[in-house]
């Protein structure tokens, strides 16, 4: 996907396909094992990428039998996980590993109540055209999309337990894809981990099939990596800061509601904003208000050392007297900015939490103007999110956060929450 883009509205709907010439199942092929574990556990994955410049951060996912290793970028912003297939493909982009490939007998047929729940999201007037299989189409905001059909096979789940299962669960098998303005463009992903609120995502189906609770959290590193969880037993006790999860205007997104503004602890004077946390965008964004309302605030109190220069990688940036090597660098120029949510949960977002270094030595904004992108909400994405541990707590409809770095290895980061 690209790089900058926030992945949101996705559109689902029914294409009039005809069945897929599918590989033939090979002969005995192993039924994936479904039965979950006697009681439910976390687990855990490694995550790789950054906000710059790579643009997202992905996780590695076995998938198949026997398992193969794709990489999927992580998106709490959308419900459908999917990968580039050989189905036979029709677009696809060039990715890292062999595209998957599957066999007929993996199809979701068009009665299962995943698909209905896939078509009832978006096109609850729509039909199947074949019985025999669920088309799927999703559209994101950055112009990108995936066209394919609904399949089911076993995903390998290291658990924080030491154990590890193979549940089978329904994912897009997309042979017709779309990203950014060149579909044959190289991809640094074969596909996309759907992780939103809906029925359709993969932590719903692991709910549905006793593996984990319906709770992921990550943790991203400013310096790259980090990672995944799903489930409720790696969430801290305490020192968490949490908001109740609203429900969205614009969609079934995680939201914590609408939050007041404040740029070094004083009031920006702006409406309350709509917030969505999605990490399936690489910056944040604010609605029209807010953003300009932000972008004066920071020019207003910058030193004179600091000159605006046009960069390729964001809109707004600046360069120093020398070029800068990183955030640390610069960061003693500019103020931190804070969200309110209700009475007196504070989100504190540091400079290191909406500034970038880009290539060029230039210090650039990561916070764009959402209005530019249609959006009617604010979003909190992957640059704001980094360094601290985000919780989605579907099972207490709950939304947390708490700081930590985020750059060393699972167990030794968790040794630093409480």
């Amino acid at each position: 996907m690209a790089a900058a883009a926030a992945r949101w509205a996705p559109v689902v709907g029914l294409l009039g396909l005809l069945l897929l010439p599918f590989a033939p199942a090979p002969a005995g092929a192993a039924t994936p094992a479904r039965s979950p574990p006697s009681s439910a556990s976390s687990a855990v994955f490694l995550l790789s990428g950054d906000v710059y410049p790579t643009g997202h951060y992905y996780v590695t996912m076995n998938i198949g039998d026997p398992a193969k290793p794709y990489f999927l970028d992580v998106d709490t912003g959308s419900d459908l996980t999917w990968l580039q297939c050989d189905a036979p493909c029709q677009s696809c982009n060039k990715v890292p590993h062999p595209l998957y490939r599957p066999t007929k007998n993996k199809l979701v047929p068009c009665a299962n109540s995943i698909c209905t729940a896939l078509h009832s999201g978006s096109s609850p007037n729509k039909k199947c055209t074949t019985q025999q299989q669920c088309d799927y189409q999703i559209k994101y905001t950055d112009k990108a999309s995936s066209l394919g059909v609904l399949v089911t096979d076993s995903f390998s789940l290291p658990l924080r337990n030491k154990s590890n299962v193979r549940p089978s669960l329904s994912f897009g098998c997309g042979y017709d894809q779309q990203v950014g303005k060149n579909g044959a463009a190289p991809a640094t992903t074969d596909g996309l981990l759907g992780l939103g609120r809906g029925s359709v995502s993969l932590l719903s189906q692991l709910k549905q099939q006793g593996i984990t609770k319906n709770v992921l959290g990550h943790c991203l590193s400013t310096s790259g990596g980090g990672f995944l969880f799903f489930g409720d037993d790696m969430v801290p006790t305490s020192r968490v800061t949490w908001v109740p999860m609203v429900r969205s205007t614009s969609g079934n997104y995680y939201s914590p509601g609408s939050a007041t503004l404040y740029f070094d602890r004083r009031s920006l004077s702006t409406k309350p904003m709509e917030v969505v946390f999605d990490s399936g965008s690489t910056y944040t964004y604010f609605s029209a208000q807010p953003y300009q309302a932000t972008i004066s605030a920071i020019k207003g109190s910058l030193s004179k050392s600091l000159k605006q220069v046009s960069d390729p990688s964001l809109p707004l940036c600046w360069k120093g007297q020398k070029a800068f090597k990183s955030v640390s660098d610069v960061k003693k120029d500019f103020k931190s900015l804070q969200f309110i949510f209700g009475k007196n949960a504070v989100m504190e977002i540091p400079p290191e939490n909406y500034l970038i270094v880009t290539k060029n030595g230039n210090v650039c904004l990561g916070i764009l103007d959402g209005s530019a992108a249609k959006l009617s909400f604010s979003i909190i994405g992957d640059i704001t999110m980094q360094d601290q541990m985000v919780i989605y707590d579907n099972e207490k409809a709950q939304l947390g956060w708490i700081r930590g770095s985020c750059s060393r290895s699972p167990k030794s980061i968790m040794s630093s929450f409480p």
